[in-house]
This record gives C-alpha cells, sequence and structure tokens, in this order.
C-alpha cells in the first residue's frame, strides 16, 4: 500500500448569519463537519475536535523596588465558559500495538459531523479588546501513527441576549449642569447645558437623538459638542486597568456670549460596535454619551449618560411606550412646575343613580350576544364603584435626571 499524504483539514459550521458568520447564543446547537482531504491512503489513529469558550486578561506593570531596581509585575486571569471534547475516529486501542484499530482513508474527500450543545446561561459576547478577550474556538486534530498531528481552528461569535426592550432600558436619559466662569474677583456669568435622549438601550446601526439646550452667559465663545465613549475595563489579582475609546462624535455651532443653541434630535449615529458586557467577572464594556460645551481655555462643561448597547432590536410597539415615556417626562425636563389639575370626586358629578342605569342597560345589544353582554355589565358596574387613582399611584417610566454645579477660575 502507498501510503499517501493529508493535504487539507478545514472545519465547516453548518449554521450561518446574515454576515456569513457562524453566530449563537447559550443554549444553541452548534454542527458542522471536518473535512479531511488526502491523497493516496493515510492510516488514521483518531480525528478530535475540541471545543473552548474563554475569556482571558493580561497586562503588565513595571514596578521599582528600590535604587536601581525594577521589575515588571504580570496580571493575568481566566474564565472558561466552555469545554467540550469529542472523537470524530478512532477508539481505544492496546498501545502496544499501534497499528490496531487503526482507519484508512483513501484518496479524496472525507466529511466527519460534529454538533453539541452550548452551555443554557448567559455566556459572555465575544470580544477583542487592548488588554483581553473573549473567543469560541473549535479545534480539530487528526492524529497518525509515528507523525505529528494535523491541527486546525476556527472561531465562532457568540453573544448575549441584551433585549432593550425592557422598562430598564426603555427609561429615558437627562441631567442639567452649569458652570460660572470666573476671572479673579470679577464674574462673567454662567454657562448652563440641559440634555435628553429618549432611551438608555441601542443597538449598532442606530441612531441616538439628542435634545439639548445650551445657554451661554459667559463672555466666551463656546461650542456645543457630543460623543459617545467605549469603556473596556479589565480585571486580575484584586486590581483593574480601564480604557476609554471614542466610538462617534458631532459637534454644534459656535456659541457667542448672550447666545443660546437647541438641538431638537440631533442624530449621532452608533458605528458597529461590541455589545455591552455587563456580566463577564474579568471583563466589562460599558458605553456613555457625553454632552458637553467646549469651554476655550478652561474646563469643559460636560453631562455623561449611560448607555447599554444590546443585540436584540428595538421592537414597534416598544417604539410607541419610548415615546410616551419620553413626553410624560418633558414638562420636568424644561424644568416646568406646573401640575394638572386634581379629578373632581364623585359627589361634584352631576349625573343620578338612575341616569347611570339606564345608559348601563342601553348596551344590551342582542339575545345571541346575551352572555357575553352581561360579563361586561358586571364588569362595568363593579368598576364604577372603584374610586379614581391618586396621582402618586400612576405608574411612569423615570427620568434619571444628574443636576451638578461647577465654578471654574481662571487665573
Amino acid at each position: 500500500m502507498v501510503l499517501g499524504k493529508v493535504r487539507a483539514l478545514a472545519i465547516y459550521f453548518d449554521s450561518l448569519n446574515e454576515n456569513n458568520l457562524p453566530a449563537y447564543s447559550g443554549g444553541d446547537l452548534v454542527s458542522g463537519r471536518v473535512v479531511v482531504e488526502v491523497t493516496g491512503d493515510v492510516r488514521v489513529k483518531s480525528l478530535d475536535i475540541t471545543a473552548r469558550g474563554v475569556a482571558k486578561v493580561r497586562w503588565t506593570e513595571s514596578r521599582n523596588a528600590g535604587a536601581n531596581t525594577a521589575y515588571t509585575q504580570n496580571y493575568t486571569e481566566e474564565v472558561e465558559y466552555l469545554h467540550h471534547y469529542d472523537t470524530l475516529i478512532g477508539e481505544e486501542r492496546d498501545e502496544d500495538c499501534p497499528e490496531e484499530g487503526l482507519t484508512v482513508l483513501h484518496a479524496g474527500l472525507h466529511e466527519f459531523a460534529f454538533s453539541f450543545n452550548l452551555p443554557q446561561m448567559a455566556l459572555a459576547t465575544s470580544f477583542e479588546g487592548k488588554h483581553g478577550s473573549v473567543r469560541y474556538w473549535v479545534k480539530a486534530e487528526l492524529h497518525r501513527p509515528w507523525l505529528l498531528p494535523v491541527k486546525v481552528k476556527k472561531e465562532f461569535i457568540v453573544f448575549e441576549h441584551i433585549d432593550i426592550n425592557t422598562p430598564l432600558l426603555l427609561a429615558p436619559q437627562a441631567g442639567t449642569k452649569e458652570k460660572t466662569l470666573c476671572c479673579w474677583f470679577c464674574a462673567s456669568g454662567p454657562i448652563s447645558l440641559s440634555a435628553k435622549i429618549e432611551r438608555k438601550g441601542y443597538t449598532p446601526g442606530e441612531s441616538i437623538q439628542i435634545f439639548a439646550e445650551v445657554e451661554n452667559c459667559s463672555s466666551r465663545v463656546v461650542v456645543p459638542k457630543a460623543a459617545l465613549y467605549q469603556t473596556q475595563t479589565f480585571f486580575a489579582k484584586g486590581k483593574g486597568k480601564q480604557i476609554e475609546q471614542l466610538v462617534s462624535n458631532l459637534r454644534g455651532d459656535p456659541l457667542p456670549q448672550g447666545k443660546s443653541q437647541s438641538w431638537e434630535g440631533k442624530l449621532l449615529k452608533i458605528p458597529p460596535v461590541s455589545p455591552s458586557i455587563l456580566d463577564c467577572p474579568i471583563i466589562r464594556v460599558e458605553y456613555a454619551l457625553v454632552v458637553y460645551v467646549d469651554v476655550p481655555g478652561g474646563l469643559n462643561l460636560s453631562l455623561s449618560l449611560p448607555l447599554v448597547i444590546g443585540t436584540i432590536p428595538l421592537h414597534a410597539c416598544a417604539t410607541r411606550t419610548s415615546s410616551i415615556s419620553s413626553n410624560c417626562s418633558t414638562l420636568n425636563w424644561l424644568g416646568l412646575t406646573e401640575r394638572p389639575e386634581a379629578p373632581p370626586s364623585y359627589s361634584d358629578l352631576a349625573i343620578s343613580e338612575s341616569h347611570r342605569r339606564d345608559c348601563l342597560q342601553g348596551c344590551d345589544r342582542s339575545d345571541e350576544e346575551g352572555e357575553e353582554q352581561g360579563s361586561v355589565l358586571t364588569y362595568i358596574t363593579e368598576f364604577r364603584y372603584l374610586p379614581p387613582p391618586l396621582y402618586s399611584e400612576v405608574q411612569f417610566i423615570p427620568t434619571h435626571t444628574h443636576t451638578h454645579a461647577d465654578t471654574l477660575y481662571l487665573f
């Protein structure tokens, strides 16, 4: 028998997303094929696959231990999310007889199917950062007698389900800040900033509508701006390492002294970015929209509104809910203190009991709807004896408002 050679070893996944990438989430079935191409006959001891999912961080810091003495401190940490092993070719053999139980692959292509389930849990989303990563992969190893194994590794994507249609992520985000510019003992007047966005949760590709009001009573020409930042935080050995990156930004028009400027839904588009990672113990990925006033020659006046970048996009009904919540909070955000009138008491209603009964009896439809209409009539009768809810009992999505005041002295 003429021995052949292994020409190619490859891994293919059965399920691909719209971007032609293998993407899964916790509990999903991962399936695929290992393809072996050989020329001639090849004797194989085993073909094994290993699936791994690991979050890993690593960075180094220089330390001084005295005069003319320095050393490097390494910080590493690892969390395993997946470890699966399977044998596609081969079985237990007698080590004293290496030729026993060998499988012969003849010239051509050979396919071997594999499958496994991801753990039914919240898996950290695949991520590549400066000091850490979250990676998932499948590795295949083809073992032959007296020869080095042939190996191939292919990564797949795992994402955590982050639904931005939850009440917390649909809540509007808002804030107000004011800064007074001072030159020695002469105050020039305050700069005020108010900013608001409709919700906290977004997905990549969406645009953030920014509503802002800037008033410049100082002697400087200032410029309102907005920026989306990503913060990566890595943890190891009880210490953290943080990196902040600019994702996207925009700017308004220069604002002279005594002028104001309004943003009525100015759009800031979110580029393709990694979703938020909030549940991994060693890696966190967070986002914030910073609306600020660029003050030349001084500290900027800024508001930071936290965001969550999710993986499940906004539903149509959630859009309407978010708009209603946004409108309900408009009065508070604009600083209006006027409250609606209280509802009238029952004693003030000039409606007699006989008139109410006549109205209820007039609701009768036909004999065919008698049974259904009777249940509706009972419900109406019970409901009209319930008092109206107090204003404090009406539930709505709260607006997170932060108010601060700063003073900047110029020398």
